[in-house]
């Protein structure tokens, strides 16, 4: 006889269902991310330099929208805003791709396109990390699960545009972009079969000035608590420096050091095959040594690999900036997903898309921020300077962290470890 299922089961099996969602529609983005370039030249005639202005178009919306759609998702169900955000972007590739086979796409119309799918995806994040812990029971599964998440999201970045490259190849790049559309229709569908409904996370009316309340209200939390602030500061931080190494890796292992693009494609992508080995590794470090050691070390392992990196240019080592970039593909890899459930569990439900909101925007923030001071460092001193500079400012993030409650949850977790070896030394001593 069959046992009705329960409550874990229905949990377990919807959490299934949304991570085969999310991890396709993570795939089909992979395609976009080649596609779109590459059909902004070849099909509507846009230059380079303004084919480089679609990633702008894609992140502008964080800064625009990032903090009030957490106070407007905290107000919705949060499956049926990220069924509505899904469906926009389902539409949204569609339509470049149709508007790209008739011949009729402009640039300003592509980049109006793409700021649009930019904008529900602004919305479809806040929704997804904060509609995450209603289908976990507890903290190790919360861990476990943003791990998963990010794990797919690692693999998509390593296999997607392995995957994506013949096939923009041998069908064109309209039909890449169909194919991206495809994945947000299936993840619709996916999304559909969660049987778990959310309710409304804040029930108050809306008067007047409500947005701005709300808005405040969540920065007034980050700001003020004592384990979230640290741990967002530092990725502040970490992704403003982050980012110029990014920005002049490419242009670095080309014009520097003489790499071909095969060459800078296995440099630029070693990090991929370090995310998923963090990933995986980050449940088992939290369970071993606590939330904030976990973020401590694996922080510390993340700048590691950063710092290696000019280092490694320095002396012309192919073989070290790979290596560099695995380390630092691992430490980020564990950090990700240990600082998402952190503020899963910190943040109380109703205020928890805010929450999520305002990291968003203060992560993304720092994006434009690296980009003006890569500019700036490789026009007045070149691209070794600035490879410098962004390997060693991300060292900077690291007393950002170790602050606050998080700097006497280190000391207090690294004092019980001491004191219960002292125990166990003690007790071996008397028998």
């Amino acid at each position: 006889m069959k046992t009705a299922p329960t409550k874990l089961d229905s949990q377990r099996r919807d959490f299934h269902h949304l991570w085969a969602g999310q991890s396709l529609s993570l795939f089909g983005d992979q395609f976009a991310v080649l596609a779109l370039p590459l059909l902004a030249v070849e099909i509507v005639g846009a230059s380079c330099a303004q084919a480089a202005l679609l990633p702008f178009a894609l992140f502008v919306p964080f800064l625009v929208f990032g903090l009030p759609a957490g106070a407007i998702v905290d107000r919705l169900p949060r499956r049926s805003t990220m069924l509505v955000c899904d469906t926009l972007q389902a539409a949204v590739f569609a339509v470049i791709a149709a508007f790209a086979l008739l011949n009729v796409l402009t640039f300003p119309l592509l980049m109006e396109l793409v700021a649009l799918a930019g904008s529900a995806v602004v919305f479809f994040q806040v929704a997804y990390t904060s509609y995450l812990p209603e289908l976990m029971s507890g903290a190790d599964d919360l861990q476990g699960g943003n791990a998963r998440l990010f794990f797919s999201e690692s693999v998509s970045r390593t296999v997607g545009p392995m995957a994506a490259g013949p096939i923009i190849a041998a069908v064109g790049t309209a039909a890449a972009i169909v194919v991206d559309s495809a994945t947000f229709a299936i993840s619709v569908v996916v999304l559909l079969t969660i049987r778990h409904r959310s309710a409304r996370a804040l029930a108050e009316p809306r008067t007047r000035g409500w947005l701005r309340r709300d808005i405040r209200e969540g920065l007034l939390f980050v700001l003020g608590h004592d384990r979230l602030e640290p741990v967002i500061s530092c990725g502040v931080v970490y992704v403003a420096f982050l980012s110029m190494i990014e920005s002049s890796l490419v242009l670095y292992c080309k014009s520097v050091l003489g790499l071909s693009a095969t060459g800078i494609g296995v440099v630029v992508g070693a990090a991929a095959a370090g995310f998923p080995l963090g990933n995986l590794l980050s449940p088992k470090l939290v369970a071993r040594i606590g939330v904030g050691r976990t973020l401590a070390a694996s922080a510390v392992v993340s700048v590691l690999g950063l710092v290696l990196t000019p280092i490694a240019g320095a002396f012309g080592s192919v073989v070290g900036l790979v290596a560099a970039s695995v380390v630092h593909g691992v430490g980020e890899g564990a950090f990700g997903p240990t600082s998402l459930t952190l503020r899963q569990t910190e943040a109380p439900e109703a205020l928890l898309g805010r929450v999520n909101a305002v990291q968003r925007f203060l992560i993304w923030g720092a994006i434009p921020l690296g980009s003006l001071m890569t500019a700036a460092c490789i026009d007045f001193w070149g691209l070794s300077v600035a490879l410098w500079v962004g390997g060693l400012g991300t060292s900077l993030c690291l007393p950002v962290l170790m602050r606050r409650g998080l700097l006497n949850e280190v000391l207090r977790s690294g004092t019980t470890c001491i004191t219960t070896f002292q125990l166990l030394e003690k007790n071996h001593d008397i028998r």
